[in-house]
């Protein structure tokens, strides 16, 4: 297997949760704006309990969900349609794999179509999927330090996810 080209690293420091919401708020904002972002690619990676799904639940906000945000944890995929405020809508499936025993699960479950579909896809525990999935756009890696802190290392791998990643750190400087 070839591991895609990191093309830009950052690490984003946040102290606390309402950081974490900043910066989901930053990358919707962008997404939004950005019609060729629409369609990014996104991981998330971390231990247990190290705010993935809180990120995604920031972000899906962001976004426009209303409602509850269930952690797909169990059905492996929660799809949503969301309001582009131009009479549009954007597709979001947010992916959690952790439950995953084989990779081969992915093509399965009919992920392949659901990922060449147009639209937004989070994914948590991408590493359960293994080279199923295509390459992402952004990774972030969050890291639990003490009390509310995270650590999260950035990693653009396309020229979306150094956009993606460029226009949230503009908004938040």
């Amino acid at each position: 297997m070839t591991h895609p080209t990191i093309l830009e690293t950052q690490s984003l420091p946040w102290p606390d949760e309402a950081a974490c919401g900043r910066f989901a708020s930053a990358l919707a904002h962008a997404i939004t704006n950005t019609p060729a972002l629409q369609d990014a690619r996104l991981e998330l990676d971390g231990p247990l309990g190290a705010g993935k799904t809180t990120f995604v639940r920031h972000l899906l906000r962001a976004l426009g969900a209303t409602g509850r945000i269930k952690s797909p944890t169990y059905a492996v995929v929660e799809p949503y349609s969301l309001p582009l405020g131009n009479g549009q809508l954007l597709a979001v499936s947010h992916f959690d794999f952790y439950r995953f025993d084989d990779p081969r699960e992915w093509a399965d479950a009919g992920f392949r179509e659901v990922y060449a579909a147009p639209g937004l896809k989070i994914a948590e525990w991408a590493s359960k999927a293994a080279e199923q999935l295509p390459p992402p756009d952004l990774v972030l890696t969050i890291e639990p330090l003490a009390d509310e802190r995270r650590e999260v290392r950035a990693e653009a791998f396309s020229a979306a996810g150094r956009q993606l990643l460029a226009a949230a750190t503009k908004e938040l400087a």
